[in-house]
């Protein structure tokens, strides 16, 4: 039985207001902001962390991968943690965390350095936006509450958008390890901050036991699954007994992780939730969805970078426009998702973000700026049925006494997720442009033809054939990106039937409990 410490005790303190409030929320926001960039910010910047730490593109994918595992590990320990050492305490500790870690980040000399240390600035930043949102809550009036939750959903929402772009215009204008110094002086301030305004509210702390053997498992099947997504094509995956060893721990791991947590009375993660049928369809559907849309987030600007000549800066910008219509739109689908079947909205969603998807298969090399750019715009039209929808659809289908459990879990497979469906896209994406570079070399027209046209035009022999070469590895990338792109449409239609599998919600979700 958890046992609250009598030192801890406090009497109720008074929400903040005037100025003190508006630098509270700014503080609390700015930290979820900078977190949630992170996610996003090293999209953009791949190549050049790659070519900096001499790796291929692929591998300089596991530099947004390990964040994103991390994150999503860290994710469920969060109420423990708060309970233990009190909200704004770890609140503190994460940030500091966040920074150290960053700084390391930028001053990694290989590509084992920054996963490294990525993964310890996913592990400190995971509890940060929970945490941020449940301190927003506390420092506003309960009547204004609604003011709080709206500026964590718009730094929450806004993050992805900023973080293309700024990482672009760092990694072109300085060099790549500054996204990850620039988090430096935001933390510092965040931390000052809310020393100074917050601090106030901290919370009881508790002698709560935690789930040690669930939290092994938990890393040690995430870690070995991820470890043999990202190594896999290096190893050529199964004939290789480094992949088939990770598989295997991977699967007693994860078995493992099951039988312990449904016997554990205190489970780290409590998958008992998902004997709900809306939960687990709403779940389901959440994550393919979201791993069928960040993947295209990372590979979108990989293939701008590597085939179409575009410079970070200018994929940012392109990536960058998926946003707009995100943050325009999610008042908007807040309140029609409680006036109708959110069912519908939820699928209309899921499939209007598949057909941007399908867009993108008539992509080619001398594709205009806004051909390239428009399938992100509208795509975003339907995110915040997809987002919104979802998250009230699943929380909607648990008991109100475990929605914050339901809400960790699904954070948790989402954030999860995104990691998988990345590491799978550039798989697929290298795998299928290699095919396609072996049918495109077959059905060459005359290529002796073409190699002497070129000579005619001045060049050697050796620039000829090098010219020809690049053409048709442009040509089969670009196939490659688009064989990923029709999967990632086939996804979302699978996630759109996924729902329907679901119950009406039996009632409205308070959206604010629900982070």
């Amino acid at each position: 039985m958890a046992r609250a410490a009598p030192a801890e005790k406090k009497a109720i303190v008074e929400p903040l207001a005037g100025g003190r409030l508006i630098l509270g929320a700014f503080a609390l926001a700015l930290a979820n902001f900078v977190v949630v960039l992170d996610t996003t910010i090293a999209n953009v910047s791949v190549p050049h962390i790659a070519g900096g730490l001499a790796v291929s593109p692929t591998q300089g994918t596991w530099a947004i991968t390990s964040y994103a595992v991390a994150d999503a590990i860290s994710v469920p320990l969060t109420g423990w943690l708060s309970s233990r050492f009190g909200s704004v305490r770890w609140f503190i500790v994460s940030l500091t965390g966040f920074a150290i870690f960053s700084f390391l980040c930028g001053v990694s000399t290989s590509l084992g350095m920054l996963v490294a240390f990525r993964v310890l600035q996913g592990l400190s930043g995971g509890p940060l936006m929970p945490l941020s949102q449940t301190l927003l809550l506390r420092i506003f009036p309960k009547e204004r509450a609604g003011i709080g939750l709206a500026i964590w959903a718009m730094t929450t929402t806004s993050a992805p958008i900023v973080g293309p772009i700024l990482g672009g215009l760092i990694s072109d204008n300085w060099t790549w390890p500054w996204i990850f110094f620039i988090n430096l002086p935001v933390v510092v301030i965040c931390i000052v901050l809310v020393r100074s305004m917050i601090s106030r509210y901290e919370t009881p702390v508790a002698k709560v036991g935690i789930d040690i053997i669930g939290l092994i498992l938990l890393v040690v099947f995430v870690g070995a699954f991820q470890i043999m997504l990202d190594t896999g094509r290096e190893n050529d995956w199964f004939s290789s007994s480094w992949i088939v060893g990770l598989a295997v721990i991977a699967a007693i791991g994860f078995g493992a992780f099951l039988i312990w947590e449904f016997t554990a009375e205190h489970p780290i993660v409590d998958i008992r939730v998902f004997r709900y049928r809306g939960f687990s369809m709403a779940t389901m559907a959440m994550s393919l969805g979201y791993a069928a849309f960040f993947s295209s987030v990372v590979l979108t600007p990989l293939w701008l970078q590597q085939v179409v000549g575009y410079t970070a800066t200018n994929a940012g910008y392109v990536v960058a426009w998926v946003g707009v219509f995100a943050v325009l739109g999610s008042p908007v689908a807040a309140r029609l998702m409680g006036k109708s079947d959110a069912r519908v909205m939820i699928s209309a969603g899921l499939l209007w973000m598949g057909s941007t998807a399908v867009l993108r298969t008539h992509w080619t090399i001398g594709a205009d700026y806004w051909t390239l750019a428009m399938p992100h715009l509208l795509q975003g039209i339907g995110m915040p049925f997809f987002f919104i929808g979802l998250t009230a659809l699943a929380l909607g289908s648990v008991k109100p006494n475990e929605t914050v459990s339901a809400a960790g879990l699904m954070s948790f497979c989402r954030t999860l997720s995104g990691a998988v469906g990345t590491a799978l896209a550039t798989t697929a994406w290298d795998d299928a442009g290699r095919v396609s570079r072996s049918e495109l070399v077959g059905k060459l027209n005359d290529p002796a033809g073409a190699i002497a046209t070129l000579q005619a035009a001045g060049g050697t022999y050796e620039q000829a054939r090098g010219s020809l070469d690049r053409l048709v590895e442009g040509q089969a990338a670009t196939l490659g990106a688009i064989h990923v792109y029709w999967l990632s449409a086939l996804v979302f239609l699978i996630a759109a039937t996924l729902v329907w599998i679901a119950p009406k919600p039996r009632a409205n979700v308070d959206m604010g409990g629900g982070h």
